[in-house]
């Protein structure tokens, strides 16, 4: 028997049906060993080794701690289970680099005394597994190291420079390989929009048309032989024009053009026609099939490939994470017969098209992403519905479309004059039309791709001009001023960043969603209709790796790393050495560690100031960021909205959160005496101020707002006064004790010795006088005693009392009160009367009890043994692998 391990356990059912019988399948459920997590995983006999934090033995050649997580150790003893009954182990893990290292592991874990081999197919269907089984192969040593370099270096840049990042910025905050470089250029384009200045200028449109019916659009380019200047000839971050020379147009200058040009005659000056082709775009790799994919049906990258995992395991397509768009010679000739079937022979290329990568060292996978099989059937032939039938669907016609005919375009350019010039011959003003007609559509007749540019019109439409000839006579039929506001450039959506990343060399296919997912979650981006606005902490965190780590975050480095990944990954290169200089060397990150410790002030770190900001600051506190400055000569401080971007934040804006707070969650401020944080909340009870936060030893203290007064009113120096409650009011004349106020459970309330009085709506606990309050405590002991004693009782000579009560006056004796009847005159009420009332109540007994009995406690079962503890976590430190790597 031959035990086949996989991955997932999805993939079980389909290879059943093409692996030989005498083969039994089993998975791994992804990795079954990494890294410790957390301080628990690490062995006992480690935990006191310097190194064991990290999980990495940088004093030993990098040696990995490598442990089973406890959810792994069935899956490692079903496993065993099974490998005692066999004579041959598979190991079918994925064929990328992570796949192989998987593979790797399980060798490590399970120790075979059978022979092993290695099995790699890119698609779940029969010819794929056939292919499969004819050409397997032993572990790659060198993928794995490449691998293991990997994990290694972003193990030890996370445990190594988030620390920095806590005590310098603020707390749970981390550092990545590679996030901390998508983050940086998600911050960089934040810091050109809020560098942007805004310029104005205008242009004008005309509508024309050569014969009164055939309208065409046409644009103003000159003015008196000058070249008026459009949004792209401005200095993004002076708004001023690049080039003198141009003319900038006014509002004054583009209205008396609009009126004055459609009395003057209009005439073709020239005509240039080009034709052009368009070639249709290459199979998906992972990285543009979550572009488009984001495009056209709004998935993220997360999702994209969760559905494209899906479809893989499930043998609908070939594997998802490659950065190779090639075809087999299999899919061409699929893909070309659907082309001539389905469009005709004129619309098929006339050769097959194989397409090249961009990257220098394609190896994730040999092929594109692709339906699998040899015969391309429809997601309707397969029967899928929903999100996995539409990606199947975009992954299906990009695939047949890029062994299509190119299309071929002609383009028109019309320039037209206006009026006459100062100078013979020359107009005073010229426009130009540009038309587009498809002369052949190729691939265009099953297949457009997107663009990032919402406002871009798609190629496959036509946008003809009419017949136009050097000297003809035009009629406008309107002429337009139009003006516009230069604008900064587009935030990154999660599509055109993971574009940017792959061009610059950043990750890798299997990396690009996490990446995307990471910095989200990790809070340094916020992603709002998959557009991704960096957050202030993400600036801080930004500037602070520039100013200390600036080759952790440059494009340039982090891409080379890749290279050498790439290197280890091709045998050409070993990782020690590399490790050893990144961590170890004299500008190691060691070094570089400990010297942002030491220099780095946190303060200055954690405060971000912007001329557009001035005087004004940004904060980055524990608990989100704040502004701060002198409002009116006094200290203030507001948090931030959390859905405010920092290049939208504007001085106006700061000017009106200083003076009237958020009304969110969030630092109120700093506490000018205790120097501590002012926190607004929101609990189960309504929302309340603390003073401090929940980290801190003891309770911190808190207060409730008062009634009436919402979150958008509370301000620091408010949320202060609260926390200073009680507050005594003054001494009471009577005894020279004091009077204080507060709140409590039901209200503000003033307090004298045990005697309690709340106050009315109109009253505000924080201002509330001496006056107020004696009045308030003088009510209070009014209500507290009877209106008069109408005498002794004829047989226990106590007295009896008459007092008002909520529901009306009553008569009081000992224990037992009695309300008088409706209508009674409490007056005239005399003690015979009282005496009378009290011996009916007194008659008629307490009231009946509720007949509803409390359910009698049941029996307490006997105390559960409790479970055994579980086995120690299993942990191996492997010896240094023959081939010399960490």
């Amino acid at each position: 028997m031959k035990l086949v391990v996989v991955e997932s356990p999805t993939k079980i059912k389909k290879l059943r049906d093409y692996l030989p019988k005498d083969c039994r399948i089993e998975a791994s459920k992804g990795h079954v060993r990494d890294l410790p997590s957390n301080a628990s995983e690490i062995p006992e006999k480690l935990r006191k080794e310097p190194w064991a934090r990290l999980g990495v033995d940088t004093e030993n050649g990098f040696q990995p701690l490598y442990v089973v997580p406890a959810d792994k150790r069935a899956v490692i003893t079903g496993l065993k289970a099974a490998l005692k009954d066999a004579d041959e182990l598979i190991i079918a893990t994925d064929g990328d680099r992570e796949g192989e290292s998987i593979g790797w592991h399980l060798l490590q874990v399970l120790a075979p005394k059978v022979p092993v081999r290695r099995m790699v197919f890119t698609e779940i269907t029969k010819e794929g597994v056939d292919a499969a089984m004819k050409s397997m192969r032993s572990v790659d040593e060198a993928l794995v190291e490449a691998q293991e370099a990997r994990r290694v270096l972003d193990r030890l840049v996370g445990y190594t420079v988030s620390p920095v990042l806590w005590r310098k910025v603020a707390p749970k905050l981390s550092a990545g390989r590679v996030q901390s470089v998508a983050v940086r250029l998600v911050v960089e384009r934040e810091l050109e929009r809020l560098a942007f200045m805004t310029a104005n200028y205008w242009d004008v449109k005309a509508t024309l048309s050569k014969d009164g019916t055939a309208k065409f659009e046409a644009s103003l380019t000159h003015v008196g032989g000058r070249r008026i200047a459009s949004g792209r000839d401005f200095d993004p971050a002076t708004g001023q024009l690049a080039d003198a020379k141009m003319l900038l147009l006014d509002e004054p200058t583009a209205r008396d053009l609009a009126a004055r040009l459609p009395n003057e005659p209009w005439r073709v000056e020239s005509v240039e026609a080009k034709e052009q082709k368009r070639s249709p775009a290459a199979p998906f790799i992972t990285s543009t099939l979550q572009q488009e994919a984001a495009r056209k049906l709004g998935l993220s990258a997360k999702q994209t490939m969760r559905v494209a995992q899906a479809l893989y395991e499930g043998g609908f397509i070939t594997y998802m994470r490659t950065d190779s768009p090639a075809l087999s010679n299999e899919a061409l000739d699929a893909a070309r017969r659907v082309v001539e079937t389905r469009y005709g022979a004129k619309y098929l290329s006339p050769s097959p098209k194989q397409y090249g990568t961009k990257q220098k060292n394609a190896q994730e996978a040999h092929e594109a992403i692709r339906p699998a099989g040899t015969k391309m059937p429809t997601s309707a032939e397969h029967k899928l519905g929903g999100v996995d039938a539409k990606l199947y669907d975009l992954i299906w016609i990009r695939t047949v479309a890029s062994q299509m005919a190119d299309a071929r375009l002609q383009l028109v350019t019309a320039i037209i004059g206006a009026g006459q010039g100062a100078s013979a011959g020359e107009s005073a003003a010229t426009f130009r039309a540009s038309g587009r007609t498809v002369l052949f559509p190729g691939f265009f007749r099953a297949y457009v791709e997107g663009s990032d540019d919402p406002e871009a019109a798609l190629e496959d439409r036509d946008q003809p001009l009419p017949e136009l000839a050097r000297g003809d006579a035009l009629r406008a039929h309107a002429v337009r001023p139009e003006g516009h506001e230069t604008k900064p450039a587009a935030r990154y959506t999660e599509a055109s960043l993971v574009k940017l990343l792959e061009s610059e060399g950043i990750g890798r296919p299997s990396t690009y969603a996490a990446i995307v997912d990471t910095i989200e979650h990790r809070g340094y981006v916020r992603n709002e209709r998959r557009t991704l606005y960096p957050t202030f902490t993400a600036l801080a965190v930004t500037r602070l790796m520039q100013q200390q780590f600036d080759d952790l975050v440059d494009v340039g480095f982090t891409a080379e790393m890749e290279r050498t990944l790439d290197r280890i990954a091709e045998g050409t290169e070993r990782s020690l050495p590399f490790l050893q200089k990144f961590y170890d060397g004299p500008d190691g990150l060691v070094a570089r560690v400990k010297a942002g410790m030491e220099a780095l002030d946190p303060r200055t770190v954690s405060t971000l100031e912007h001329a557009k900001w001035a005087p004004f600051a940004v904060r980055i506190g524990k608990f989100g960021p704040y502004v701060e400055g002198d409002l009116e000569g006094e200290k203030r401080t507001a948090s931030l909205p959390t859905d405010l971007a920092p290049a939208d934040l504007t001085r106006e804006r700061i000017l009106e959160l200083l003076d009237k707070g958020t009304g969110e969650e969030g630092l109120l401020g700093i506490h000018p005496e205790m120097d501590l944080p002012v926190l607004l909340r929101k609990g189960p009870y309504g929302d309340y101020v603390q003073l401090g936060d929940d980290e801190q030893e003891g309770k911190p203290k808190r207060t409730s707002l008062p009634k009436g007064v919402t979150p958008a009113e509370m301000t620091l120096e408010m949320a202060v006064s609260l926390l200073a409650l009680p507050r005594t009011v003054g001494a009471h004349p009577a005894d020279g004790q004091p009077i204080k106020a507060s709140l409590g459970r039901f209200g503000p309330y003033v307090q004298h010795g045990s005697t309690f009085a709340s106050l009315t709506a109109s009253d505000d606990v924080l201002m509330v006088s001496l006056e107020r309050a004696l009045e308030l405590l003088a009510m209070k002991t009014r209500k507290n005693e009877p209106l008069r004693t109408l005498g002794a009782h004829p047989e226990t000579g106590a007295p009896v009392e008459l007092f008002a009560g909520r529901y009306g006056p009553y008569v009081k004796h000992g224990a037992i009160n009695a309300s008088l009847p409706k209508e009674t005159d409490e007056g005239a009420f005399t003690l015979a009367e009282a005496v009378e009332l009290l011996k009916a109540k007194e008659a008629a007994g307490p009231p009946p009890k509720s007949r509803a009995k409390k359910a009698a406690p049941k029996a307490k079962t006997a105390a559960k043994k409790p479970a055994a503890k579980p086995a120690a976590k299993a942990a191996t430190k492997p010896a240094k692998p023959k081939r010399g790597s960490a």
